[in-house]
Order: C-alpha cells, then sequence, then structure tokens
C-alpha cells in the first residue's frame, strides 16, 4: 500500500513513525513521478512544510533522496545501490550478466533476463549490443506482462498445468497488439508448444515490430529459475537467421543452468 493509498484508507494516522513516513515520500516515486517537490509531500503527510523538509533532508543526507535542480526530489544514490544488491542476492543475475554480455554481442541485439514473482514477470537484467539499442519497453526492474512475449511463455511453460492456469486465472489478459494471446486456452496451448521445442519465440505479441526468443534457466533440481532472452526489432531476425538465433539463446541458457546447478 503506498503512502496516498494509506492515507485515503484512514489507517495512515496509525503510522506516525519517523520510518513509516519515509517509506511513505520513497512509495511516492513511480514511472510518472520521477520527481517530487516538497508541496506534494507536504499535501501526502498532512503536516508543516517546516516537518516535511525535515523528513526530506534526512533522505538527503542519507542519499536516499537528491535535490533535483531547484525541481525538487528525485531517488538517490542508495536506492541505486538497494537495487544492486537486491539482484545480487538472487545470485541469477550475477551469474547471467556475463553470459548475456556475450550473447548480446554474438547476436548483435538486446538481451534480458527475467524471472517469475509471483503471477508477474520481472525484467532483472538487460544487455544491449553497443550502439544498437533496441527501442523497447523492457528495462531493468519492468514488471512485464504474463500473457505476452516469449519470456513470459519460457518462464510458465515448465510450471504445473494447475499452476499456470491459476496464474493467468489471477491476472487479466490485455491485447498489446492483434497478435497477442488473451485467451487462457489459447495460451496454455502455446505453453504446451514451448515445452516440445525447449524454448519460446515471439513476434509483435508485445510491441508491433519486436521478436522475442527465449529460452529457461534450471537450477540444480531442474527447475524453472528464469529466462534468458533475445529481443530485436523482427526486420533484423528474418525467418532464415531465426534458427541461429535460437541456437545461441539455447547455448546460453544452458551455460547459465549450468553454472545455476553448482550452487546447491
Amino acid at each position: 500500500m503506498t503512502g496516498q493509498e494509506a492515507k485515503s484508507s484512514g489507517t495512515y494516522r496509525e503510522r506516525n513513525s519517523t520510518a513509516d513516513r519515509a517509506l511513505d515520500i520513497l512509495l511516492m516515486f513511480d514511472d510518472e513521478h520521477l520527481v517530487i517537490s516538497a508541496a506534494e509531500v507536504v499535501a501526502l503527510l498532512g503536516v508543516a512544510r517546516s516537518t516535511a523538509y525535515r523528513y526530506l533532508q534526512s533522505l538527503v543526507q542519507s542519499q536516499f533522496l537528491e535535490e533535483a535542480d531547484g525541481r525538487g526530489y528525485r531517488l538517490g544514490r542508495r536506492v541505486l545501490e538497494l537495487a544492486r544488491i537486491a539482484r545480487r542476492g538472487m545470485g541469477l543475475s550475477e551469474i547471467a550478466r556475463p553470459v548475456m554480455m556475450r550473447l548480446a554481442a554474438q547476436v548483435g541485439e538486446a538481451v534480458l533476463l527475467t524471472r517469475l514473482a509471483g503471477s508477474t514477470v520481472i525484467c532483472l537484467e538487460r544487455e544491449d549490443a553497443g550502439t544498437r539499442v533496441v527501442r523497447i519497453s523492457y528495462e531493468r526492474g519492468q514488471v512485464l506482462p504474463t500473457n505476452a512475449g516469449a519470456s513470459a511463455h519460457a518462464l510458465l511453460a515448465w510450471l504445473p498445468e494447475a499452476t499456470a492456469e491459476a496464474i493467468l486465472d489471477s491476472v487479466s489478459l490485455p491485447a498489446f497488439t492483434d497478435r497477442t494471446l488473451t485467451d487462457k486456452h489459447a495460451i496454455m496451448r502455446r505453453l504446451a508448444e514451448t515445452r516440445e521445442r525447449g524454448y519460446s519465440i515471439s513476434r509483435g505479441e508485445l510491441d508491433h515490430d519486436v521478436l522475442g526468443v527465449a529460452a529457461p534457466l534450471r537450477n540444480h533440481d531442474g527447475d524453472v529459475v528464469g529466462a534468458i532472452s533475445v529481443a530485436a526489432m523482427s526486420a533484423r531476425v528474418p525467418d532464415e537467421r531465426l534458427p541461429e538465433v535460437t541456437q545461441d539463446v539455447c547455448k546460453a541458457a544452458e551455460e547459465i543452468s549450468a553454472a545455476l546447478a553448482l550452487l546447491d
């Protein structure tokens, strides 16, 4: 629950500790609010401007916030450090990144590392191939759709069928393009095809002009714990080049999975 939601629900006044208010300020940030003003903090907390300023300065001093050229405050260095530590703590990112860098250089396209978190798909890492950056909305920390794209299919395909169905039942299945699968049964058929092939391919399901090729990453028990994928403009990967890219992705997945198997 964000600070704004807590306040509107009537529970906010029960949360008056400094830590609670600092968290409420940090939770004001999202994709549409990259910079917040002191006035917005005053409105959220319902406190005097001097009190809000004291909270803000405390967050600045601890590097959770930094001043944004007189426009207000933005997230600071300490938040980025904690995000990096969180990714490293998962183990998967640390192992996968060197392989991702080699794969990006090899195929000349963007490479993504994703994992399933509950019923959502999270992009953990992204590596681009030099100056050949794909203008797509897949960034570190991005929550990706569960029903569209090669990564989602690779993550869901090896789950028990009942688990995959439960996840699809728990989320919306929006259409991003005319190729997006929005019917649960159609998605389940796609997952079965993915299991049979050992990898997933999508063209124009999430972004009209983007092709995705993804393969699952397995731990020492053989469980799928993530997916590695290539995201490229479809025009750069015609049908005749697709087998080569697919083979490269699958080899990268095997290399990462072998390293993960050594962790336990």
